[in-house]
């Protein structure tokens, strides 16, 4: 199964304080772990809100809103996309990641939608349309 982890923001990592030497050494080294066992098929972190745009969609309507936003603990600093055999895994993974959000840092883990998940709704046509998407994307 894939899971998405969600690194939460805080109030340093929307101030922009990036981590220390110590601090990237120790997710540099989680990361490889990551790599040599299979798990981690990409992650990164994003610059804070403010460097950022939210569309707000109302119907037909569109608002372009500029950053920074306001509820830093509902924001996202960073991401893993992680390929684990169940939550269970993922868990045990996140346990161990280091801790690089001074004063405390939150991991949320999400599992992606898988195809079989969408029943009768995603027809074989609709289904095999998107796999032919995601094998387009694939190759760039």
């Amino acid at each position: 199964m894939r899971v998405m982890v969600i690194v939460k923001a805080s109030q340093d990592s929307e101030k922009g304080v990036l981590p220390t030497t110590e601090e990237f050494a120790a997710m540099g080294a989680f990361n490889e772990e990551l790599v040599k066992a299979g798990i981690m098929l990409d992650g990164d972190g994003l610059k804070p809100s403010r460097a950022g745009k939210r569309i707000v969609q109302d119907g037909t309507k569109r608002t372009v809103v500029d950053g920074p936003f306001a509820e830093t603990k509902e924001l996202v600093a960073g991401y893993w996309i992680w390929q684990v055999k169940s939550m269970d895994e993922a868990v045990e993974w996140a346990r161990r990641c280091p801790n690089t959000m001074r004063g405390g840092g939150v991991l949320e883990i999400r599992p992606f939608y898988e195809m079989e998940d969408f029943g009768e709704a995603l027809t074989p046509e609709l289904r095999e349309k998107e796999q032919q998407l995601r094998d387009q994307s694939a190759k760039r």
